[in-house]
This record gives C-alpha cells, structure tokens and sequence, in this order.
C-alpha cells in the first residue's frame, strides 16, 4: 500500500513541475494520457468533472411528463453525464425559484419545459449570467436568446388533429377545447388545427361554434369549457377538437353527462394510455403519438455537446419574438384505432394488454 502512495504521490508532483515548467501552459488531461499508462485513470478523475444537466419541470400531473422526466434521466446517465430534476407544479414563481437553484449549483447546461412561455425569458437571462447555456424543451422559450429548441412539430400535431377530425365530418358544428393560453405549445396547437379548419371555414362548410382556453390545463377547467359548450348550443354539435388527451377525456366525461360519448368524434393528442383505451373503445377518436423516447434521447444528447462546448448547427429555425432560434423539429403520427397496433403498441410506447384491456 505505503508503495501505491509513493508512486501515486511522486506521478502528481511530476506532473505539476512539468506543467509549470511549460511557458505556454499544457492540457493536463492530454499531457497526461500521453506521458502515464497505469497512472492515466487516476490523472483523468482528479482533473476531469463530469458534466450535470439541470432540467426543470412545468409539472408532472399528466403521465406524458412522467415519461419524459425518466426517460431524460435515463438517456443523460447513458451518455455518462449526471442529471438534477426538479418540477414546479404549474407555479410559475416556484419554477422560476428552482431554475435559480439550478444555476447557482453550476449545472453545465440547463433544460427548460417552460409553465410559462414569456416569464421564463428571466430563467435563460440568468443562466446566461452564469455562462450557462439553455434548452427549451417541448415547449419554446419566448422572447429570449434560448441556444436551442427542442421539440415535435407542434404546428403540425394540431394539423393531423383537424385533417382526421375533417374527414370524418366535412360539413358541421365544431367545438375547439385548447390548452393554457400561458403555453406557446397551446397556440401552436391552435394554429395547426386552424390552417386545416379556416378554408372549411370560409366556404361555409364548418362553423366554429365554442372556442377556449382551458386555463392553466387543468382538468377541471376543460371539463366546464365543454359543459359550457354544450349547454350554449344545446349538445348541437358535430365535432370536437381538445389540445391534448388529458383535455380530451374531460370533454368525454362531459359528453358522457349528456349521454353523448362515442356519438361525436374527439380529437386528442399526446398517446396516454387512458386515451389508446378510449379509441379502442370508442369514445375518443384519434390522438397524436410523439415518440418521447426520441425527444429526450435527442435533447440529452443536444445538451452534452453543449457542455462540451460544441456547437449544434440546425436546419431549422424558429422565431421566438427575439431571434430565430436554432431548433430541432420532430415528426408527430396521427393514431387512431385503424393503426394502433402498428404505432404505438409496435413501438412499445404501451403494450397490447394494457390498451385492449377493457373490451378484450
């Protein structure tokens, strides 16, 4: 043992004196690997710091953020980095508190899935202050120089919605329930539902008849939204669009107060479980299927590199109101009971037991 120090204790100060002895200055950790065969592992801990990505959570009530939050942890340590989680429970202050936490404990990259779009514009300026570089992730940042952007093509998740829901009813009454007027994801939604709806619109062939926010996502607000809908049109109506499946099953429930579930086709995104259920049974017509095993492998390996130093250069850029920001756009799959097996079930994302097991 009193042998091992020796060696250890004479390799360290060598290494000291060479390095002092050089004018210019030498990359330890190169110096080392060149000049120590045994000693180099012992070289490389002592010098080398492992990087750790801060990633900060809007909430984890749905069970689509639960996926993402292990996933993102599990795709980070594969790729040898560490990771701290914290979520804020749709408090915007709380959120806001914990991404300074984050910053203050020298996180080398920090991860955002913003509650709110524009006032995490203050987490990447303080980030930023700390020299550290931010992903906005699912959701943008907005009104901030954010280094990169991270998400499905969101524009494009609310297209799909509208091109199944259109096919099925050309001509009628819709009802469009969305998401949290705070999340830039929810207009983006919004606004892909729309390109497909306003030239039906136009000609006279769909007319929008209930149009809200469901504030802060909450379920109990979408479920009044659609009750409020219903009452207002005299349960009239022919189609119904909800910005995401957690939403979806709230209009179900209220479709299901007025006897009306699996007689009017919903629209749903995001593949939960509860909602693959619901089409195979009926009551929920599509959703939308977002890899996430995809986007937090993509965003973990993203935010590596850029502890690295390196640069990601992108072939898209979205403008978030301050800069076109480099981002890495993702293809959304529009699911419905015709294709199932074959999508998310295939893929593993739920098994087949667990979707078929209320009508098998």
């Amino acid at each position: 043992m009193m042998k091992k120090w020796i060696k250890l204790f004479t390799f360290v100060i060598t290494l000291v004196l060479v390095v002092s002895a050089c004018k210019g200055g030498v990359d330890q950790k190169n110096y080392s690997k060149q000049t120590v065969s045994e000693e180099s592992e012992v070289a490389d801990v002592m010098i080398e710091k492992k990087i750790k990505i801060g990633f900060s959570m809007d909430t984890l009530e749905e069970e689509r953020w639960l996926r993402d939050r292990w996933m993102f942890l599990d795709a980070v340590e594969e790729l040898g980095a560490g990771v701290e989680i914290l979520e804020a429970n749709g408090d915007e202050a709380l959120q806001i508190s914990q991404a300074e936490t984050l910053i203050n404990e020298g996180v080398d990259v920090l991860v955002v899935v913003p509650y709110n779009a524009e006032a995490a514009a203050s987490i990447v300026k303080k980030a930023h202050s700390a020299g550290i570089k931010v992903i906005s992730y699912d959701r943008l940042i907005k009104n901030s120089e954010i280094d990169l952007y991270i998400s499905f093509d969101n524009e494009r998740v609310g297209e799909l919605q509208a091109e199944a829901l259109t096919k099925l009813v050309p001509k009628g009454k819709y009802v469009y329930i969305g998401g949290a007027d705070t999340d830039n994801n929810a207009h983006l939604f919004k606004k892909g539902v729309f390109n497909i709806l306003q030239p039906l619109i136009n000609r006279g062939d769909i007319t929008v008849v209930y149009d809200q926010w469901t504030k802060d996502w909450l379920p109990t607000n979408a479920f009044k939204n659609m009750a409020e809908a219903l009452n207002a049109n005299n349960n009239d109506v022919d189609a119904i669009i909800a910005a995401n499946d957690a939403t979806a099953e709230e209009v179900i429930k209220a479709l299901e107060a007025q006897g009306l579930a699996g007689k009017i086709p919903v629209a749903g995104q995001d593949a939960e479980l509860a909602a693959a259920q619901r089409i195979v049974e009926g009551t929920q017509t599509m959703t939308v299927y977002k890899p996430i095993q995809t986007l937090t492998m993509e965003a973990a390996k993203a935010a590596v590199r850029l502890a690295k130093g390196e640069k990601i250069e992108t072939d898209t850029k979205i403008s978030n109101g301050k800069i076109e920001v480099p981002s890495i756009l993702l293809s959304p799959i529009s699911v419905d009971k015709a294709n199932i097996d074959e999508t998310i079930i295939a893929d593993g994302f739920h098994s087949r037991e667990d979707v078929y097991r209320n009508v098998e």
